[in-house]
This record gives structure tokens, C-alpha cells and sequence, in this order.
């Protein structure tokens, strides 16, 4: 029978010397176990300073405190400024309101549709009338008075009844939105055209003199209707302002218009912005606005609406 081996001590050594390869790096180990209880310990630590109520409470007292200053603050900023959109209640915007709301207006000399005025309706009726009047018997031995006067009576009503219905027709409150526009627009070109505002305003303040600069020769006076000027189309813009936030009101979720009316707004604060520097501040500018109603908020700053 040969004899036994015993493998047990090789087995032994080698097992020993694996350990003793990772004990003999016994440094590593360590390290790593201790930056790994660092960080669970940094872990265990955030949980603690999330549940802590005090200080969630601090937090949240804080960010209500600032919102709240934050909402004085605007406030405060937009009672200073004022609405960039709506203007103040002027005799002129009350008269437009009124226009755009379809009521006569007997002050403005034409409140009237299709660029009437009452005069010239007038003067066309009458000679209407003159012109549709039945004619007389020349021989007035043979003419019968009795059917000379109901003729003209018969011409009369007629008349009466034909002058009713252009009334009716030329009446603002049966005209439609564009009319009534039409109607601001014309009102806007009479109350700052320089047509007429350059006999009633005095000039904007001169610039600083210099030499080199000759003099300005003196303006020809204007002939016809002044439309162009930056006055009369930043009253036209107030117009359509006022024409779209009116429809906006009943129509919350019209997109369309609420990106015209922006548009609008920000196409006058242009203007506005222009011509104060353009007028540097002088009796024209002073009249614009304070026709208008329009407040600082409508040309200074940044306008979000």
C-alpha cells in the first residue's frame, strides 16, 4: 500500500500567502473604509437638516415675507407709472368712448356717418326739397287753389319721410365698429393735425446756438389736411387701443387680438418715445399727452403686458 501524502500545509501556505499579500496591503483598506463613513455620515446628516421643522418654517416665513415686498414694490411702481394701456378720462377720450359706443355726439360737428356733417346734410335736404317741389299754374285764372295746397302738402310729408330715413341711415348708433373708427380717426386728424394745432401751439424750445450751424429758414404754412405727423398717428394708435382692450374685455381667450393689442402698444410707445425727443418736451408734446390721458407708462420703461 503507498503512502499517504498530506497536501494540508501546502494548502496552508498558499492560503497564507494570499492573506498575507492582502493584509501586507493593510493601508488601503483602511483609507477607503473611513472616506466611506465620512460620506454615510454626510448622508445621514442632510436627512437630519431636511426634517428640521424650525428651520423649514424660517424658510418658508422668509420667501413669504419677499413675495409680499415684491408685490409692494409693484404696486407701488405702477401707481407712480400708470397703465400703459388705458388711458385717463379726458373730454376728448369721453368723447371718443362715446363714438366708439355708437351714442350721437353733438359736439364734435360730425357726428355723423360716411364723413357727413350736419350742415352739409342740411343744405342737401333743403335742396332736395326745393328741388322735388311741385310746380305752380302758370295762368292763375285757371289754377285751383285746393289741389296747389294738398300737392304741397303731400310734398311736404313725402319730404319729411324721406329726410327720417337718411337720418336714420347716416346715424351713427346703425352704423357698424369700422364707421365708428372711421369716425375716431377723422376726430384725431381735426384735433392734432398741425393744420390747426400750428396756429394754437407755440414752437417747441430752440436748441443750443452754434456757429457753424446757419439759421433755419422759417416753415411754409401747410396746405391741406396734416394725416402724417407722428402726433396724429400716435392718437389714431390710442384709438385702436382703445377699440381692442374694449373688445378684450368680453373676450378673455381671443389670442389673435391680444398680440395685436401688444403690437399696437408697443408701436405708440415708439412714437411717443420719438416725439418727446423730438419736441424735447415742449407745449406739443405737453398737449399730446394730456389730450390723450396717456401717463408716463406708456413711453418709459420696458412695457409687459
Amino acid at each position: 500500500m503507498p503512502p499517504r501524502i498530506s497536501v494540508q500545509p501546502s494548502w496552508k501556505a498558499l492560503t497564507g500567502s494570499l492573506y498575507g499579500q492582502t493584509s501586507g496591503a493593510a493601508g488601503l483598506p483602511h483609507a477607503t473604509n473611513a472616506s466611506l463613513r465620512s460620506a454615510s455620515t454626510k448622508a445621514k446628516a442632510q436627512p437630519q437638516k431636511r426634517s428640521d421643522f424650525f428651520m423649514i418654517a424660517q424658510a418658508r416665513q422668509r420667501k413669504a415675507a419677499n413675495l409680499s415686498r415684491q408685490k409692494v414694490l409693484q404696486t407701488e411702481r405702477e401707481a407712480s407709472l400708470g397703465d400703459p394701456v388705458q388711458s385717463k378720462p379726458t373730454p376728448f377720450i369721453q368723447e371718443i368712448e362715446a363714438i366708439q359706443n355708437g351714442s350721437q355726439v353733438p359736439s364734435a360737428g360730425s357726428g355723423l356717418n360716411y364723413y357727413l356733417k350736419s350742415d352739409e346734410l342740411s343744405s342737401a335736404l333743403q335742396f332736395s326739397m326745393d328741388l322735388t317741389e311741385p310746380l305752380q299754374n302758370p295762368d292763375r285764372d285757371t289754377a285751383d287753389p285746393q289741389l296747389e295746397k294738398e300737392a304741397a302738402e303731400l310734398h311736404q310729408k313725402e319730404h319729411q319721410i324721406a329726410e327720417d330715413a337718411i337720418q336714420r341711415i347716416v346715424n351713427l348708433s346703425n352704423g357698424n365698429t369700422k364707421d365708428r373708427l372711421r369716425l375716431n380717426v377723422q376726430r384725431c386728424i381735426e384735433q392734432f393735425g398741425r393744420h390747426n394745432t400750428d396756429s394754437i401751439l407755440p414752437p417747441k424750445p430752440s436748441g443750443a446756438p452754434q456757429g457753424s450751424v446757419s439759421a433755419h429758414q422759417e416753415k411754409i404754412p401747410r396746405i391741406g389736411v396734416d394725416t402724417g405727423s407722428p402726433e396724429v398717428q400716435a392718437a389714431i394708435l390710442t384709438v385702436k387701443i382703445m377699440n381692442l382692450s374694449r373688445h378684450l374685455q368680453s373676450a378673455n381667450k381671443d389670442k389673435h387680438n391680444k398680440r395685436n393689442l401688444q403690437v399696437l402698444v408697443h408701436k405708440r410707445q415708439k412714437l411717443l418715445r420719438y416725439i418727446r425727443q423730438k419736441e424735447r418736451g415742449g407745449p406739443r408734446w405737453q398737449n399730446l399727452m394730456e389730450t390723450l390721458g396717456l401717463s408716463d407708462a406708456a413711453w418709459k420703461g420696458e412695457i409687459a403686458l
